[in-house]
C-alpha cells in the first residue's frame, strides 16, 4: 500500500510505502503491566503494614490521648438522688454506674424498660448495695414525659442531679408523636419539657445540678427558625448539629434564669464515643469501626458528665460548656443571647408551656 503525503507550497509531495503503524499489545507488554500492578499492590500493602505497626507500637499512647480527661473527684453522694435519661446503655449507663458507686439513689429513665432492667442488674452486680431504679420515659412523646414527671414527683422527695443524657443521632427523617422532627424533638424539646416539669423539685433540693449532654457538633449547627422541623429540606447530620446547638443555647439561657437559685446547669461534650448512638448511620458505623482505637469507651465518655455532676470546684459554676473535665470552646452561635432567648420562647410555644 502506498500513501502520499500532500505537498505544500515549496515542499514536494512524498510517497510513503508500507502499512500504517498501529500498536498491538504483546505478551511482553501485558507481563510488564501485570508486574507494575503487582509492585503497586506490594507497595500499598507494605505501607499499610508500616501504619499498622506504628499504631501497634504507639497504641498505649494513642489510647491514653483518646481517653481524654478523668473525673478525679472522690465526692460521695450518700443521700442524694440522681435522674439520668437514656441510662440503659453507653455513657448513660456508665454515668449511672459511677453515681451509684458513690452512694446515690439513681433513677434510670429509659424508653426501653427491658434494656434498662438489664443495665440495672449489671450495675447491682458490680456495685454492692447499689440503689438503682428503672422507669419508663419516651422523650419522643410529651404525654410519656408528663406521665413520668407526675409519678416521679409523687414518689420522690428530692432531686439533686439531673443528667439530660438521652439522644438520637443521624436517623432517617422521622417525627415524634407530637409532630416534631426527631432530633430537635428528642434531644432538645423532650429534655426541655422534662426539666421544666422537675425544676421546682430541683430548686427545693438545692444545691442541685443539671447536666446537659451536647456535642462538639454544635459548632456546625444553626437554629433554622424558619424550618425548625426540617420540613423544607432534611439532612440528618445538620439536624443533629442543630439539636446539639439547641442544647448549648438551652443551657446558657436556663443558667441565666436560674441565677441565685443554687441550681446550676452546664453542658458537656463527651467526646467521640463507641456507643449505639451511631446505629442509624452505616457509613459512620464503618468509619468508627476502622478508627476504633481513637474512640473513647463509654466509661471514658461519661467522665465529663460525672465531673459536672459532682466536682466540688463546680458548685457555683453555671452556664458553661465542658469537655474532658475542663472548660471547652463554645461556637459563636452558641453564645448568642438573642438566639438563646428566641429558642426558649419558641420551645415554650411548641410545648404549650409558660416558663418565665
Amino acid at each position: 500500500m502506498k500513501t502520499t503525503i500532500p505537498s505544500f507550497p515549496g515542499i514536494p509531495a512524498v510517497a510513503v510505502s508500507g502499512r500504517m503503524n498501529t500498536f498491538t499489545p504483546t505478551e511482553t507488554h501485558r507481563s510488564e503491566a501485570g508486574s507494575f500492578m503487582m509492585l503497586m499492590l506490594v507497595v500499598i500493602a507494605a505501607g499499610l503494614g508500616v501504619v499498622a505497626l506504628i499504631l501497634r507500637l504507639f497504641s498505649p499512647q494513642i489510647r491514653k490521648y483518646a481517653a481524654g480527661g478523668v473525673c478525679r473527684s472522690t465526692a460521695r453522694l450518700d443521700g442524694k438522688v440522681a435522674l439520668i435519661t437514656g441510662a440503659n446503655s453507653g455513657i448513660g449507663k456508665e454515668t449511672a454506674l459511677d453515681l451509684a458507686s458513690r452512694g446515690a439513689r439513681v433513677i434510670m429513665a429509659c424508653r426501653d424498660v427491658e434494656k434498662g432492667e438489664e443495665a440495672a442488674t449489671e450495675i447491682r452486680a458490680r456495685v454492692g448495695g447499689a440503689k438503682v431504679e428503672v422507669r419508663e420515659l419516651d422523650l419522643a412523646d410529651t404525654c410519656s414525659i408528663r406521665a413520668f414527671a407526675q409519678r416521679f414527683l409523687q414518689e420522690v422527695d428530692h432531686l439533686h442531679i439531673l443528667v439530660n443524657n438521652a439522644g438520637i443521632m443521624m436517623c432517617p427523617y422521622m417525627k415524634t408523636v407530637d409532630g416534631f422532627e426527631m432530633h430537635i424533638g428528642v434531644n432538645h424539646l423532650g429534655h426541655f419539657l422534662l426539666t421544666y416539669l422537675l425544676i421546682g423539685l430541683l430548686k427545693r433540693s438545692a444545691p442541685s445540678r443539671i447536666v446537659v449532654v451536647s456535642s462538639l457538633a454544635h459548632n456546625f449547627g444553626w437554629i433554622r427558625f424558619h424550618d425548625l422541623h426540617s420540613q423544607g429540606s432534611y439532612n440528618s447530620g445538620l439536624a443533629y448539629c442543630q439539636s446539639k446547638l439547641a442544647n448549648v443555647l438551652f443551657t446558657r439561657e436556663l443558667a441565666r434564669r436560674l441565677h441565685g437559685s443554687n441550681v446550676t446547669v452546664n453542658s458537656v461534650h463527651p467526646g467521640t464515643v463507641r456507643s449505639e448512638l451511631m446505629r442509624h448511620s452505616t457509613a459512620m458505623s464503618l468509619l468508627f469501626a476502622v478508627f476504633s482505637m481513637f474512640l473513647k469507651t463509654p466509661k471514658e465518655g461519661a467522665q465529663t458528665s460525672v465531673y459536672c455532676a459532682i466536682a466540688e470546684e463546680l458548685q457555683s459554676i453555671s452556664g458553661k460548656h465542658f469537655s474532658d473535665c475542663a472548660p471547652a470552646f463554645v461556637a459563636p452561635q452558641g453564645r448568642n443571647e438573642e438566639t438563646a432567648r428566641k429558642l426558649w420562647d419558641v420551645s415554650c410555644e411548641l410545648l404549650g408551656i409558660e416558663w418565665d
